[in-house]
């Protein structure tokens, strides 16, 4: 390393340090170098180590970002081996190799439950050398993978034979000891209510395990469940396609159906497609509904839903007929995925009824499939939302260009809305919100939403809908139009206080903006903005005064302190009566024609106040 003669010289090592990945080591050497070499007097060495800390702290913040972007490279791509539809086995095995590479742990493994036992085995591994640890078998409630597939919480815990929150039983605690484990991570895998089995992260040696890293492992687990449904449903496919093998001519038709939606499927096809081919075959009009009823595609007009012959299709597993059409329940083991309407064929045959159900199959398996990638993006865009909102001004341009990936313009105006709802689901809210907003996530134990359009409109109408989609008054608060990072942060702060006043105010399910609360929203927030105040409500005349050199603020005040009469106004402010009157005349035209109502007047009078005090200028 050649001497340092300048602060530039250490300047510049600093960065092509940097630039090349270099060490935490080698960075701080320059900073060492500097000083044992003494070529720097005291204060360009006191500025080469403050210069060398932010180096430090721009390579620890590419690594953090390195280690993030694994991680979504990783769901992403356990996603895209769901939707290409590969070995269970081998999903499962990659799940634990990512858990494992992910969480830089020494052992990893997956286990599965087995209802009818009550128990849960392991299935797949990865770093174990241990063959007893291998064949462990847990009961329901047992050690702490059977905690966790009781109660379909994750656990963790730094010390496994010191930790008296779990059952210890001899088989189990000779297999972790056999493999040498102490601290074991264990997180549920799960579709709806119904738990299939545990996802493990375990070391050799004490440690804790962040919340981070509990979430990461929870996104692989909710992949791997995915990946044992969509097995199962491609099973039941499977097993529909041996029964058509066995059927005569009517039911090769049918299995050479059932074959041609497989092969969709598998091709990437979506809803459309298969609403088209089923339709096709079948020589009807399919409609396919998500849960809610909601359309999700259609093969002519849609044809509307019966919702007494969903229940029943529910209830039986069978498509249900009705007077002209046949309604089938898309299921996934207890939970309603959808619904399929097929008009236009009322006699429909056995065997076309059989294939009419097998469609519902296939479609389930594509919901599920849209869930997985609908759960991934939902992650990517709560985290953009999550740095927009908490660290707008540490790389504005980086936030532009991650919200372009997304589609959205974060530079263009936006309205910013917060949602409170007490008691109910957060992520169901968010949901529900979806549909107005550009960006919509959880932030700060609130729904946050981005949108465009005028904010207290906006905070008007996402309150009721919201209010009637969940059946729980929602409360929203709005600012803006804001564009860019920072001025989106600034205003979630505004409209968070928005909220905050709506509530004290009793208005709860109700939505406004700031500016529609007025000075008692600013009074009842958390942080009095009175300089905001004072400018919303006499900013035209303060700027009218300002521009023109005339005395209308004077005029206001002294009109306010004389009861609102013209003849005592004139006196106190030594000008003729119709002066007077001229200047109110130009103060309606800047304020509007209802400045003097009882309610406008009010702010008014305090904004003039404040004014006065020197609050704002």
């Amino acid at each position: 390393m050649t001497a340092v003669t300048a602060p530039s010289d250490a300047l510049r090592r600093l960065l092509d340090l940097l630039a090349s990945g270099a060490s935490t080591e080698q960075l701080a050497h320059v900073v060492v170098a500097a000083r044992a070499e003494g070529a720097l007097d005291p204060a360009d060495l006191a500025a080469l180590a403050s210069a060398g800390e932010l180096a430090l702290r721009i390579r620890e913040t590419l690594a953090e970002h390195r280690r993030r972007e694994a991680r979504l490279t990783a769901l992403f791509e356990t996603a895209s081996e769901l939707a290409a539809l590969s070995d269970p086995d081998t999903v499962l095995r990659s799940i634990v190799r990512r858990a494992r590479a992910l969480l830089g742990v020494d052992v990893s493994y997956l286990s599965l439950n087995d209802e009818a036992e009550g128990k849960t085995y392991i299935r797949v591994s990865d770093g174990s050398v241990s063959a007893e640890f291998q064949q462990i078998v847990l009961g329901m409630g047992e050690g702490l993978g059977g905690l966790v597939a009781q109660t379909a919480r994750p656990y963790a815990t730094s010390d496994y034979f010191n930790d008296d929150r779990f059952k210890h039983t001899r088989p189990i605690d000779s297999g972790v000891e056999d493999e040498g484990l102490t601290a074991i991570l264990g997180v549920p895998l799960a579709i709806g209510p119904k738990v299939l089995g545990v996802l493990f992260a375990s070391d050799r040696a004490a440690r804790e395990f962040s919340a981070d890293e509990v979430a990461l492992l929870s996104s692989l687990a909710d992949h791997a469940a995915i990946a044992l449904d969509s097995a199962n449903l491609l099973d039941q496919t499977r097993r529909a396609v041996a029964e058509l093998n066995e059927a005569n001519a009517t039911m090769e038709r049918a299995e050479d159906a059932h074959d041609r939606l497989t092969d969709l499927v598998l091709r990437g096809g979506d809803l459309p497609d298969v609403a088209d081919a089923v339709a096709a075959v079948l020589h009807g009009e399919l409609t396919v509904y998500d849960a809610d009823g909601t359309l999700l595609a259609s093969s002519a007009d849609p044809v509307a839903l019966d919702p007494d012959a969903l229940a029943a299709a529910r209830t039986t597993g069978r498509a249900v007929s009705t007077k002209d059409n046949w309604v089938c329940a898309v299921q996934a083991g207890p939970e309603l995925l959808g619904s399929l309407v097929l008009a236009g064929r009322p006699g429909l045959g056995d065997p076309d009824r059989r294939l009419f159900e097998r469609a519902g199959v296939v479609t389930a398996l594509l919901l599920m499939l849209r869930r997985s990638v609908v759960r991934a993006e939902d992650e990517v865009r709560g985290e953009l939302l999550t740095d927009l909102l908490t660290a707008p001004g540490r790389n504005p341009r980086a936030l532009l260009a991650r919200g372009r990936r997304l589609g959205i313009d974060l530079s263009a105006p936006h309205a910013v809305l917060v949602a409170h709802a007490d008691g109910g689901s957060r992520r169901r809210v968010a949901s529900a919100a979806a549909r107005y907003a550009t960006l919509v996530g959880v932030h700060a134990e609130e729904v946050v939403l981005l949108a465009t359009g005028d904010p207290d409109e906006l905070a008007r109408r996402v309150a009721a809908d919201l209010g009637s989609a969940t059946g729980r008054p929602v409360t929203v608060g709005a600012a803006g139009p804001a564009s860019g990072p920072a001025a989106i942060a600034e205003a979630h702060a505004e409209a968070a206080r928005c909220v905050r006043a709506l509530l004290a105010l009793g208005r709860t399910g109700e939505g406004a903006a700031m500016a529609g609360l007025g000075f008692l929203g600013q009074l009842l927030g958390d942080r009095a903005d009175l300089d905001v105040f004072v400018r919303r409500t006499l900013g035209p005349v303060l700027d009218y005064d300002e521009r023109r050199g005339t005395e209308l603020v004077a005029t206001l005040r002294a009109y306010f302190a004389n009861g609102a009469q013209l003849a005592r106004t004139k006196d106190v402010l030594h000008v003729h009566v119709n002066t007077v009157v001229q200047r109110l005349e130009r103060v309606a035209s800047l304020l509007g024609e209802d400045w003097q109502a009882p309610d406008r007047a009010l702010e008014i009078q305090l904004a003039l106040r404040l004014h006065r005090l020197g609050a704002p200028r």
